[in-house]
């Protein structure tokens, strides 16, 4: 009996979906801190916009590689990353 995986459908296996919310929770859960510890600090010093520019891009990137448009995990995981990697540049380049 083939597997869902190999047997060439789309469908996939409940427990890959789920595997498939954890990065697209903890990712934009993690840059959410970092975004909102630029806004609240007293100094974004030692925030690198550089850093934060290329993990967007990198996230934009994968998201379009993962060929997964209408997937609410590929849109959380990552445009919603790179929307915050995006606005933490803004915040440091504005406060600092």
């Amino acid at each position: 009996m083939a597997n869902n995986l190999s047997s060439g459908t789309k469908r996939r296996r409940p427990i890959f979906e789920f595997i498939g919310w954890i990065p697209a929770v903890i990712i934009p859960t993690a840059t959410l801190l970092q975004f909102l510890e630029a806004l609240t600090s007293d100094s974004v010093e030692g925030i690198d916009a550089g850093t934060w520019v290329l993990f967007g891009v990198a996230n934009v990137c994968f998201y379009l590689y993962a060929e997964k448009y209408r997937s609410p995990q590929t849109i959380l995981g990552f445009l919603g990353s790179a929307a915050l990697d995006f606005a933490i540049v803004a915040v440091v380049l504005v406060r600092g």
